[in-house]
Formats: structure tokens, sequence, C-alpha cells
């Protein structure tokens, strides 16, 4: 399956189930790949930070995105995050996404380098000159410490570079900047704009929005698709409700004790337990170096699964 013109709806950043011994546990990744299906997805996007990309050396990444393409078999768009540090490195990720199958790439502006905007620029139209896939944009200064400016993007997206953007920057008045400057684009409708927030998907919708990219997708792929479907039928009243429920039912990630654990071992620890305690995956471990869950912290997410009416 091609990616569509526009891509639009629900595209939860899927997460990569590990065995205790750290190897892909492909058995609980395609049954995660089942239960977001069934959930009503609009598409997949494997190797994100929800994914764990950046704790995954280069084998893993292959038989994830191989694994999932396979399984899904054209039923729905499969985004694969090709992030590194700098051009040459994604374009090596992007091949392996290209042979295994996927429809497009995500990826970031480079890291670990000093990096000016002229050179973010030429990284994004060498990796779409080169990987013969379509891009899009993921906009995460937390991780890569530099903006994705609105106007850098949107030439991008004038120049056919970018297919799409996906914005995890927490900057609402930049979304927006980037949402009125795609209604200058020429011709129909062909830059996506999906956020990467789960706990404002109803305000990037009434901006205009095009969908949502929810690491918490993964444990409730269900709610987001409603919460998707009452925006895009206007009901804000019935937005506003569920994505309150889904809001609560994030606090999930701030159960780790941040005297003990990072913020990515709670995060993506909390999401990996909810799919273990809601029988999707095997085993709830998360790569190394990130430190588990303790048996009290996991109990508590048990506790606010039932509270989402999840168990």
């Amino acid at each position: 399956m091609s990616l569509p013109p526009l891509l639009t709806g629900v595209v939860p950043p899927v997460c990569t189930p590990l065995t205790p011994d750290l190897e892909v546990d492909t058995a609980s990744l395609t049954r995660l790949v089942d239960h977001l299906v069934a959930g009503g997805v609009d598409g997949l996007f494997v190797l994100g930070s929800s994914s764990e990309a950046a704790y995954l050396p280069d084998g893993h990444r292959r038989r994830v995105v191989e694994t999932v393409v396979a399984h899904v078999g054209g039923q729905l768009p499969v985004l694969a995050g090709a992030i590194d540090m700098t051009a040459l490195r994604v374009l090596d990720h992007a091949h392996t996404a290209r042979a295994a199958g996927a429809d497009g790439i995500v990826v970031t502006a480079p890291f670990y380098t000093r990096t000016h905007p002229a050179e973010i620029v030429r990284h994004y139209r060498l990796v779409a000159e080169r990987a013969q896939l379509p891009v899009l944009a993921y906009d995460l200064p937390v991780s890569v410490h530099s903006k994705l400016d609105a106007r850098l993007v949107l030439a991008l997206a004038a120049e056919g570079v970018l297919a799409g953007l996906k914005d995890s920057s927490g900057d609402e008045a930049g979304l927006r900047r980037v949402l009125m400057g795609r209604r200058a684009l020429p011709g129909p409708p062909s830059f996506s704009v999906l956020t990467g927030s789960e706990l404002t998907v109803d305000s990037a919708f009434a901006m205009g929005a095009d969908g949502v990219v929810p690491g918490l997708g993964n444990v409730d792929p269900h709610g987001y698709v409603r919460l998707a479907r009452l925006c895009r039928a206007g009901d804000w009243a019935g937005a506003r409700t569920e994505q309150e429920r889904l809001a609560a039912l994030f606090r999930i990630v701030d159960e780790g004790d941040p005297a003990r654990i990072g913020g990515s071992s709670s995060g993506l620890g909390a999401f990996k337990a909810a799919l273990h305690l809601r029988g999707v995956i095997d085993c709830p471990v998360t790569a190394a170096p990130q430190l588990p869950l303790t048996e009290d912290e996991v109990k508590r997410i048990g506790k606010h699964l039932a509270s989402a009416g999840l168990l």
C-alpha cells in the first residue's frame, strides 16, 4: 500500500515488544499490530520514540519494520522512523525501510552535531532525493535540540521535499503557523500535519490538523479513534469528554519514581506495562539501559486502566 496523498487520522507509534533477553518479540509485535488494526487506526508508525528506536540496534530495527509490513499486508500504510544523527546514516535506515516495503519514512533534524537551518534544509533535501520514499519531518526538539521553524517546513513542503510533519514540539503556536501557512501551498492538499501530543488532540483538530500520532494509542487505540471521529464530526463537547478521559489515562506515564528512573523508563515502561496487563504483549521489559517499573508502580498503572474501562 502506498502512502495516501494526505495521511489522516490516528497513526500510533507502535511499541516494540522485547523478550526478557532483549530480542524483538515478533509474536507479541504482531498481536500488538492486530490490536491496533482492530481499534480502527488509519496507519502505523514503527521505529519512533514510543518504539524505543533510539535504543534498538540496526538488526532489531530491521526486524521490526519487516515484521510489521509483512503482517499488515497492505491493509494500512506503514511509516518507518529513519532516525539517526546525520543524513548518510538516515539513508541507511531509509534503504532498509524501503526494502522491507514501508510506505514512507519519518526523519528528525540532524542531532549531536551543532546544526544551522541551512544544513537542516540540505539534510531533508538529500534524504528525500535518495530515499525514494515519501519523507515526513519529525519535529522533536526535546531530543534533537533544534526546533523546525514553520517557514523552513513550509518551504520544503512547497518544494515537494516533505510529505508531512509529525509535530511533537509542544509548540501549539508553531503548529498553528504551519497549518495557516499550508493553506497557501499550491495544488490540492498533499502535506499532512499530524500532532504528536496525546493531550491536545481536540485542539489540534480544531486548528486544522489532519491526525495524531499518540504513544498512548498503543494502550487505547479505540479511544483515539473515537476522539478523531468526534473531532471530524464537529462534536467538540464529545471530543472534550473523550480527550479528558485519555488525559486521565495518560497519567500512567508519571507512575515511575523520578528519583529512581528516567522519564523514558517511566513513560515507555508504562505503555508496555499497560499492554502486558491488557494481555497484548508477553513481556513489559524495556530496552537497556532503561530501568524497570516496580511491582507497586505497575499496580498503580492497573488502577488507571481499570478507571478508564480497559481492564
